[in-house]
């Protein structure tokens, strides 16, 4: 073949660089030339791998072709948790294989101390770990030894209760430098995370996720951590339920001045939201909120009053606001707001009209989400987006009441359209679909059903290199 002698490796991996997903599978089937520079090129790798039958040799070896793997994620098709065996063989051979590995997500079930010792070792250079440790937990001293760890996320398992709690609150010789810390999974009586609260740098962490937590570990060091924290920019709590006034708590106590994003799942605390919100010194940037039960238009009051700069807002289902109260909001922060996100929001059922008040105090939005609300209409779509004439994304995911007309509103209205969700509309047709193509000069991304694209619709985003999604 011509091609592969003409060509340099360097121009080669080059090529597949830019290939796009389907066609760079079948780069490996032309030549064994071209299947070893494309092992040798790629620097990202993602594997689903099954427990029932591992084969740690042949991993090893294919894992060792890729000579510049910097990020590897590894997960298990089993349903069931893989073995504590298995993942510590995955690691085992990861530290062998992926001497230069910087990321590394292990998600095929919990591992034990000694891989992790030898993985700090053979791989110093990790900065993203993502690991499961298992019930009881004895020790997070194994943290120390990644010295270039910046990011983490550690998924707590099983039923098991400590032994003891004799070290947790010892300090270590070196400070983790954690920027990002997600923790999934934490018990009341996971008293080892103490260890993490008194070693982890309050200088450098600006990231902090708790996801399904029923607890934080020891309360005081928590507090005392949270207290001097001075660069904390993020805050996710995801069914947090049982901790999350403490924390809500604490940060308000902290100040934050620092804090620009939070977001609150499934499970919120209306006091301590109100309490953080009239507390706080921070000046938020972006909200997201999903509280079915737990937000109400005293908080839409507060938000408003405190939060004036902010630009990023999203609501999920949260049933309890009324149309009164977001339009108060909206018109509190009709200077700077940019995306907004009502999601299966109950108000656009009971209060048909409101979107189009709120949307004229709101002139600035980029990108609006307005997915799964079922009752979404026409004439209201066409009402509000006559105001939306910046829009540079639109969700309508899931609003099957809306047409074609809808479409041909949109087109007129929103010059400057860049991407579209359309999935599950099933009042929107071919035609509108062909219409929105052929008409939004600015379109590069269109998320729709395949069978919704008509030939000339297809030939349309191939020249205009307009990316389909379904």
């Amino acid at each position: 073949m011509i091609m592969d002698i003409i060509l340099c490796d360097e121009l080669l991996q080059e090529i597949f660089h830019r290939l796009p997903p389907p066609s760079s599978s079948a780069v490996s089937l032309v030549s064994k030339r071209w299947r070893h520079l494309l092992h040798s090129s790629l620097s990202s790798l993602t594997l689903r791998l099954s427990p029932n039958h591992p084969s740690l040799p042949s991993l090893t070896s294919f894992l060792s072709l890729h000579t510049y793997l910097f990020s590897l994620s590894l997960s298990s098709s089993s349903s069931a948790a893989a073995t504590t065996a298995f993942s510590d063989s995955l690691l085992i051979s990861i530290s062998s294989a992926c001497p230069n590995l910087t990321q590394l997500r292990l998600s095929t079930g919990p591992v034990s101390l000694f891989p992790l010792f030898s993985l700090s070792t053979s791989c110093p250079h990790i900065s993203s770990l993502s690991i499961i440790l298992s019930r009881p937990l004895l020790s997070l001293h194994f943290l120390s030894s990644f010295r270039s760890l910046k990011n983490l996320t550690l998924i707590l398992s099983g039923n098991g209760s400590p032994d003891s709690i004799s070290d947790h609150y010892t300090s270590s010789s070196t400070e983790l430098q954690l920027e990002s810390l997600c923790l999934s999974g934490i018990r009341a009586g996971d008293y080892e995370l103490s260890w993490l609260w008194n070693n982890c740098s309050y200088k450098a962490l600006s990231k902090l996720v708790f996801e399904n937590c029923e607890g934080v570990g020891d309360n005081h060091s928590f507090a005392s951590f949270i207290q001097r924290l001075k660069n904390l920019q993020e805050v996710e709590l995801k069914t947090c339920r049982s901790i999350i006034a403490l924390i809500l708590l604490k940060l308000a106590e902290n100040r934050c001045d620092s804090l620009s994003s939070m977001l609150i799942y499934d499970g919120g605390s209306k006091e301590g939201l109100l309490h953080f919100i009239r507390e706080t010194n921070c000046n938020l940037q972006k909200l997201d909120l999903r509280l079915p039960l737990d937000l109400d238009d005293s908080h839409l009051f507060e938000i408003g009053t405190k939060f004036t700069q902010l630009h990023v807002l999203r609501l999920q289902s949260c049933s309890m606001v009324t149309g009164e109260g977001l339009k108060t909001l909206g018109l509190a922060l009709s200077d700077n707001l940019e995306e907004l996100a009502l999601t299966n929001c109950d108000v656009i059922k009971r209060q048909n009209g409101f979107l189009v008040e709120l949307a004229q105090n709101l002139p600035k939005i980029k990108i609006l989400d307005l997915s799964y609300n079922h009752m979404l209409l026409d004439k209201e779509f066409v009402s509000m987006i006559s105001s939306f004439k910046d829009l540079r994304k639109l969700k309508l995911r899931g609003c099957n009441r809306l047409t074609n007309a809808s479409l041909i509103s949109l087109c007129k209205n929103c010059k400057h359209l860049e991407s579209i969700d359309m999935v599950y509309c099933h009042g929107i047709q071919m035609e509108g679909v062909e219409f929105v193509i052929l008409n939004s000069p600015e379109l590069r991304k269109v998320q729709v059903e395949d069978r919704k694209l008509s030939e000339i619709a297809r030939r349309w985003m191939i020249n205009k290199f307009i990316e389909v999604q379904p």
